[in-house]
């Protein structure tokens, strides 16, 4: 079973509100939902912010350089010039048989996408 975390958080009344007519609509089981949409839609339309996440991420050492990739929607050559520009710092190499395989899947799959250009 995932790891499931919980975020408490407030909102207004009338937000609510309306939350909880959402949810009767039909259109959400419940609002936690909702609500997890609701950030995926915004990171899918926030380059920005993906991308600031992915170089948060990579230089506290909790993703490699291929995840950095995936999670800024980006190539190697576009995120290496991007952790350039905000000084951190590239691991060079694999630190772990998982991120080695990772780097490997990214690659393979970066190369499939170079190929239908």
């Amino acid at each position: 079973m995932p790891n499931k975390n919980e975020i408490t958080i407030e909102i207004p009344k009338n937000l609510e509100m309306e939350l909880k007519a959402l949810v009767e609509t039909g259109y959400y089981k419940n609002m936690s939902e909702f609500i997890k949409d609701a950030i995926k839609v915004i990171l899918a339309v926030r380059k920005d912010l993906r991308i600031e996440i992915s170089c948060l991420l990579y230089k506290e050492g909790k993703i490699s350089l291929g995840k950095a990739v995936e999670i800024a929607d980006t190539n190697y050559e576009e995120m290496k010039e991007i952790l350039a520009r905000k000084g951190i710092g590239r691991r060079i190499g694999s630190e772990t048989v998982e991120e080695l395989k990772e780097a490997l899947e990214n690659l393979e799959e970066w190369r499939e996408k170079e190929e239908k250009k």
